[in-house]
């Protein structure tokens, strides 16, 4: 199905950059669009865009107006956008993240029981019953924007965040669930802790994932979470699918 260049909308941000914006409302299918249009920005090597930061519903592109100006960027980037099908589309990949969702890993697991209905086994099921889309990196390096949560899952954030939250913490957040990536602040609700160090800057690649891959979560034991963490050389799976 081709994009039709018409339905976007082109946003002046200063004089040296401009967002893209594809919808109101995040899908899957505006993620597809945006990370097409990042890959083909970066492929083709547009002469005067320095950088693309994409977003849920779209995408600012900064440019040089010396190289190139924000007609003939404009129009080029539309020129990209309907030439997008979704047959292009390549694999899926699905990282398999281990949680473990027992005890001092998850603080908040009984609040969210309770706010939710559900039990822990309950709570766990859903929780690893879904491929998450990974929308978009931000925040912290590696904090993955994740979409697809079970509606029974949502619960709102703390009323008073924490002034630390351990690496490798899974929460949830209002409609969202994610991973924080390194020790900090945070409101979400904690349900579980991986031990996969999701960033690490002393990897060739410090991020394990990038925005249009997925996350499975799946349960561990204690014993399997510091069996994990102590493994140096453990290496996450990767499911592939077409």
């Amino acid at each position: 199905m081709e994009v039709s260049a018409d339905k976007l909308r082109f946003l002046s941000c200063g004089d040296s950059a401009v967002t893209v914006e594809f919808a109101k409302e995040m899908s899957e299918q505006t993620n597809r669009r945006i990370r097409f249009l990042a890959a083909k920005i970066e492929s083709e090597g547009i002469k005067g865009v320095s950088e693309c930061v994409p977003t849920f519903c779209s995408m600012t592109v900064y440019f040089d107006p010396f190289v190139i100006s924000r007609k003939k960027l404009e129009k080029r980037l539309a020129e990209i956008i309907s030439s997008y099908e979704e047959s292009t589309e390549s694999k899926k990949r699905v990282f398999l993240i281990p949680v473990c969702y027992d005890g001092e890993y998850a603080p908040d697991m009984d609040d969210v029981c309770m706010l939710t209905g559900l039990d822990k086994k309950q709570v766990v099921d859903i929780h690893t019953g879904t491929d998450y889309l990974i929308y978009m990196l931000g925040f912290l390096p590696g904090f993955p924007y994740l979409g697809g949560m079970d509606k029974r899952l949502e619960a709102p954030r703390l009323e008073t965040p924490r002034t630390t939250i351990p690496a490798g913490a899974v929460g949830i957040g209002g409609k969202q669930t994610g991973i924080y990536p390194l020790a900090s602040p945070g409101g979400w609700r904690l349900i579980g802790r991986t031990p996969v160090k999701v960033y690490d800057p002393d990897r060739e690649t410090p991020i394990l994932y990038k925005a249009g891959d997925y996350i499975r979560f799946y349960p561990i034991t204690g014993q399997e979470f510091e069996n994990i963490a102590a493994d140096s050389d453990h290496t996450v799976e990767v499911r592939e699918e077409i």
